[in-house]
C-alpha cells in the first residue's frame, strides 16, 4: 500500500512529507491520508507547527491524471470528481483551522489542487525557480478546491483575477512579490530555511500560537468582535503555567524604573 504521505513529529514541530512519486498527484486515498495526518497533529499537544514538504523534484501537481481519465466521460465519474473536490475543501478547510502554525515548504512546482493545498496553510516558503500557480482554466476549469476564495483572501482581488483568469504561473520570487508566499529561496536551499523558521516557531507554546492564530482568523474573515477575540484569548493565556512562568522569567530579568534610573546614573547618564 502507499504511503502517500509520511509523518514525523520531531519536538514542537510535525513534519508532514508529500511522499507519492513521481508528482504527489491527489486522489481520494490521499486526502484520506492528508485527514489522517491532520489527526494526528491535532492530537499532539507539544507540537506547535507542522510542516508540510515534498520527497519528490515538485510539492504536488494536482489532481491525479489517471484518475481524471478513467472519470471525465460519463455523469457518474463527474460525479465522483465533484465528491473528491468537495472532500478536498473539506480537509484543506480543515488545515486552514488547524489550531498550529502551518508551513508549506514548495521547492519545486505547485499546480492546481497542489497549489490549493498551499494556500490552506498559515506561511509559504517557495523556490525561487519553482513553478506555482492555479492553472484550470486552461482545462477549461476552475480550482474548485478552495482556490479562488483563498487567493483572493490573501493576495487581492486584482491579483486573482489576473493569475486565475489569466491561467498565470509564477515563479517563486514573483509569488512573493505578489504575497502568495512569505519567503524565497534559490533551488535546493528551502529545506534549510524552512527548517530554521519551524524550530523558530516551534520555541513558543503551542497554546500562545493557537490563540494567536485564531484572532488573525477571526480578523480576516469578518463577522465576529475580533476584540473580544483578543481579550478571551488573553484571558486564557493569562490563566496558563507556561505564559505565568515566561512573564516572570521576563519580570525578573527586566530592572524597574527605580533600577534603571541608577544603572543609567552609575554609568553617567541620564534617565529617559
Amino acid at each position: 500500500m502507499e504511503q502517500l504521505i509520511s509523518l514525523s513529529l520531531e519536538g514542537g514541530v510535525a513534519v508532514a512529507t508529500l511522499c507519492r512519486p513521481p508528482v504527489n498527484a491527489i486522489n481520494e486515498d490521499w486526502v484520506a491520508r492528508l485527514d489522517d495526518v491532520l489527526d494526528e497533529v491535532a492530537q499532539a499537544e507539544q507540537v506547535g507547527i507542522l510542516w508540510i514538504r515534498s520527497s519528490e523534484r515538485v510539492f504536488c501537481a494536482g489532481a491525479d491524471l489517471a484518475l481524471m481519465r478513467s472519470l471525465f466521460d460519463n455523469p457518474d465519474g463527474r460525479d465522483r470528481m465533484i465528491a473528491l473536490t468537495r472532500r478536498m475543501q473539506e480537509v484543506f478547510r480543515r488545515l486552514e483551522t488547524l489550531p498550529k502554525v502551518t508551513l508549506a515548504e514548495l521547492d519545486g512546482a505547485a499546480m492546481g489542487g497542489g497549489f490549493e493545498l498551499a494556500l490552506s496553510c498559515d506561511l509559504r516558503i517557495v523556490s525561487e525557480s519553482a513553478h506555482i500557480g492555479l492553472p484550470e482554466a486552461r482545462l477549461g476549469l476552475l480550482p474548485a478546491a478552495g482556490g479562488t476564495q483563498r487567493m483572493t483572501r490573501i493576495c487581492g482581488e486584482a491579483v486573482a483575477r489576473r493569475l486565475i483568469l489569466g491561467a498565470e504561473l509564477l515563479t517563486g520570487a514573483e509569488a512573493v512579490g505578489l504575497g502568495l508566499a512569505h519567503w524565497s529561496a534559490p533551488a535546493g536551499e528551502t529545506e534549510t530555511t524552512a527548517r530554521a523558521i519551524a524550530a523558530r516557531i516551534a520555541e513558543l507554546p503551542p497554546q500562545t500560537l493557537a490563540e494567536n492564530k485564531r484572532c488573525i482568523e477571526v480578523a480576516a474573515a469578518g463577522g465576529e468582535d475580533g476584540y473580544a477575540a483578543e481579550l478571551a484569548g488573553s484571558a486564557r493565556l493569562l490563566a496558563a503555567a507556561e505564559t505565568r512562568q515566561r512573564v516572570i522569567r521576563f519580570l525578573e530579568k527586566s530592572p524597574g524604573p527605580a533600577r534603571r534610573v541608577m544603572a543609567q546614573r552609575g554609568r553617567g547618564g541620564r534617565p529617559d
